[in-house]
Formats: structure tokens, C-alpha cells, sequence
């Protein structure tokens, strides 16, 4: 068992600020790896894996109202699936760069930059962790991209790295204790 993660107080605040969460999908929802599979009809499919505690910190994310989506470089229908199943606002592939992105949402959203939040673990993710209000990085990530987070999470892209950050984000706002009565904890 892991102790605790304390926070400092500037993160918090951060933090607590954050009403929309965006991310990457390679090397953050998911390792980075592509598996190409050959497909019914003939030809190859690409998938990739994704980790169920992210899912479920996801699932919380919609529950208390805190928005999510992805901006990723590559287009998959894994990824479509994934922001459908997690209830994601959000959904723009297919384009690395993604501060025209950030900015076509914020117009969309209604939220100032500093109440929105981005998981990024390259070089591409920059030029939006340097926009948004809360800057993370699974701890895993390109060290340009390290350096412009102000969180790097203790798990791996693809293997927690969004819970971790969930769980900041719910305990800065004080509704971790919502999530763990739900299942008869604390």
C-alpha cells in the first residue's frame, strides 16, 4: 500500500478551480501502444488498452459534474468508444496541433481557461498545458512536457494516471468523501 499523496496548497487551488478536465489518449488514457489486429473482413483494425481505475475515476468525474473530453493527434474508434463509454463531452482527433482545439471548446464551454484542466505526456500537449489552469503529466511523460506540468502523477500513462489526477480534483473540491460513501468507505 502507498502513503498518501500530499499535495501542496498552490496545487490545491489549482485544483479546485477545475471544471473541465481535457486529456491526451496515447501515452495518457492509454500506454501509447497500438495493437493493429486483423479484422473480419479482411485487413487490420487498431485498438489499444485502457485501464479500468481511469474508467472508473472517469465514471466519478461525470457523477459530480466535472466535464471531460480528449484532443488526441490520432483517430481510432477505441478512442470513440472510450469517450462515449466515459460520458466525455469532449471528442476532437486526428490533429497534433491542438491549441485551436483548446480554444474551439472554450468558446463552446463558456469557461475561462484557468477552471480547465489537461493531461498531456509530449511535446504536442505543451502549448495547452501552458494555457490551462491545472497543467498534468502521467509520470512517464517527455521531459518538455514534465516540465510544463504542475502535477506529475505517480502512475504510468495508460496505467492511472487519470485517477490520480481525478482524485486530486475531487479531494481539492471536497467531494472525495462523496465518492468513497458510495461504496461504504470512510
Amino acid at each position: 500500500m502507498s502513503d498518501p499523496i500530499i499535495y501542496p496548497p498552490d496545487l490545491l487551488e489549482r485544483a479546485a478551480r477545475i471544471k473541465l478536465l481535457l486529456m491526451d489518449c496515447d501515452g495518457v488514457l492509454s500506454d501509447g501502444h497500438i495493437y493493429f489486429l486483423p479484422a473480419p473482413g479482411g485487413g487490420l483494425f487498431e485498438t489499444k488498452s485502457f485501464d479500468s481505475q481511469d474508467g472508473i475515476a472517469l465514471q466519478w468525474a461525470h457523477r459530480v459534474g466535472i466535464e471531460t473530453g480528449i484532443i488526441s493527434g490520432r483517430t481510432s474508434p477505441a478512442v470513440e468508444e472510450r469517450a462515449r463509454s466515459a460520458h466525455m463531452r469532449y471528442l476532437y482527433q486526428g490533429d497534433t496541433r491542438k491549441l485551436p482545439l483548446l480554444e474551439e471548446i472554450l468558446a463552446d464551454c463558456g469557461l475561462p481557461a484557468e477552471q480547465v484542466g489537461y493531461i498531456g505526456d509530449d511535446i504536442t500537449d505543451v502549448p495547452i498545458m501552458r494555457s490551462v489552469g491545472l497543467a498534468a503529466a502521467p509520470s512517464n511523460s517527455r521531459a518538455e512536457t514534465l516540465a510544463a506540468a504542475h502535477f506529475v502523477t505517480p502512475s504510468r500513462g495508460g496505467s492511472g494516471c487519470v485517477r490520480d489526477v481525478m482524485e486530486l480534483l475531487l479531494k481539492s473540491q471536497n467531494r472525495w468523501s462523496e465518492i468513497l460513501a458510495l461504496y461504504g468507505i470512510g
